[in-house]
């Protein structure tokens, strides 16, 4: 005859319903109210008016190429709606942010208003 074996005894771990737990933070820290972060490192980076090469960005967070890219597309263009320029000089290229504000939507000429 087999025998199973059955944990009678064995017990399931489980949080203690009085065990404290961290509250949850409301809202996470953005990177407006923390200081130092990498983004607000290559932003400045990109306000000089002589701008940044992208291994210059590369040395100042520590990240690789295609993750500088990849934070141009990401964040800059997409998240900020920041307008980023670049200039090829002396066989490197320069990347800075444009001076002004962005336009907030390109208007659609083929969608016209619809008249009352």
């Amino acid at each position: 005859m087999s025998q199973s074996k059955t944990f009678k005894n064995a017990k399931l771990a489980r949080p203690k319903s009085g065990a404290k737990r961290p509250a949850k933070p409301e809202h996470t820290a953005s990177s407006s109210n923390r200081g130092g972060t990498k983004q607000e490192a290559v932003l400045t980076l990109l306000r000089q008016p002589k701008g940044a090469t992208i291994a210059a960005i590369m040395k100042a967070t520590g990240w690789q190429q295609h993750s500088v890219r990849g934070f141009f597309a990401g964040v800059v263009r997409k998240k900020l709606s920041l307008t980023l320029m670049s200039d090829k000089a002396d066989g490197e290229r320069i990347y800075r942010l444009a001076v002004g504000k962005p336009p907030k939507s390109k208007a659609n000429p083929n969608i016209s208003a619809p008249s009352a």
